[in-house]
């Protein structure tokens, strides 16, 4: 091929969106004028490269694209088809499932039946939960780059990081959130959270605002690995959280942080931590190495790059 992969896909989440974008190809992503949901474009939050390019959704279907990548329901279900040609629609397709089965956590049909769309699913927990008889289904985990940022650990209190919390309910773990809040000081950032944190804090200056906290919390029941855990793995925050879901097979307790299901047990560890910074900054020592080994930024770009190519050639 004489040029690089020219993709389409959806702006669905921009963190994800911007280190898919470290790979070699093009990605266009559509907007709309009033930039509603799925339609935003580029956005003005990531410093997206000149390889991400945004174009009116009224035009796509006049661009020559290789690739359609989709990363939600409403992608496949019905965004094709308000933008895409009907030529554009018969392109070699990828889907991008970000996340668990919501309705049930093992029986649960996922919703893309085309064989010829391959299925990439972001953590082993989400491929091994849903239910498809698909015949490519992958798992690409997560990348991710600091910039060099390092843990200092300096104050003592925890940081959490879910948008808006209150009003997603007991499955990110809200009611967890103010019972923990009661005994150990925590911080939370992420939009919609007023008035229980302390701000929106904007993905690029992400691991200079969270480096000096003591640790960082999940509080989350279900949900896949979230971007800003291994983000602060990345910058050497030890990590507390619950026991659940791919969270289970990357956080190793006295080594890299503490999981369990006895929240009790969990706020004791937080309190020690708090009380010991030298522990906390052995097990943050030890939390950015064995991140560096899970979600080194070049492989997850070079694994993108191959399904690409592979996919169009």
């Amino acid at each position: 091929m004489a040029h690089k992969p020219r993709v389409l896909t959806w702006h669905i989440h921009g963190s994800y969106l911007y280190y898919l974008s470290l790979g070699d190809y093009i990605i266009y992503v559509p907007y709309t004028p009033e930039h509603g949901p799925r339609y935003v474009g580029r956005g003005s939050t990531f410093p997206f490269g000149e390889n991400v390019i945004e174009v009116p959704a009224s035009e796509v279907r006049n661009l020559e694209l290789d690739l359609i990548l989709f990363q939600c329901d409403e992608n496949y279900l019905q965004d094709q088809y308000d933008i895409l040609s009907s030529e554009q629609r018969q392109l070699p397709g990828i889907y991008i499932e970000h996340d668990p089965p919501w309705q049930h956590p093992c029986d649960e049909v996922h919703p893309v039946t085309n064989p010829a769309v391959t299925l990439v699913h972001v953590t082993h927990f989400n491929q091994l939960m849903w239910k498809t008889d698909l015949p490519d289904v992958r798992v690409i985990t997560h990348g991710v780059e600091v910039h060099g940022v390092k843990y200092t650990g300096l104050l003592d209190g925890g940081i959490v990081v879910v948008n808006n919390l209150r009003s997603r309910g007991r499955m990110l773990g809200s009611d967890l959130f103010e019972r923990v809040q009661k005994q150990v000081p925590l911080d939370l950032i992420g939009m919609g959270n007023e008035p229980w944190g302390i701000g929106e804090v904007l993905h690029p200056k992400l691991p200079e605002f969270i480096k000096d906290y003591r640790f960082f919390f999940n509080p989350i029941r279900y949900t896949s690995l979230g971007l800003a855990i291994c983000e602060a793995m990345m910058v050497g925050l030890p990590i507390v959280g619950l026991a659940t879901t791919e969270l289970s097979t990357i956080i190793e307790n006295g080594k890299t942080g503490y999981i369990g299901l006895d929240i009790d047990i969990l706020v004791e560890k937080m309190k020690m931590l708090l009380d010991n910074p030298k522990h906390a900054q052995h097990l943050g020592d030890q939390a950015a190495q064995k991140a560096a080994d899970l979600f080194d930024i070049q492989r997850f770009a070079q694994q993108w790059t191959y399904l690409i190519h592979q996919k169009i050639n």
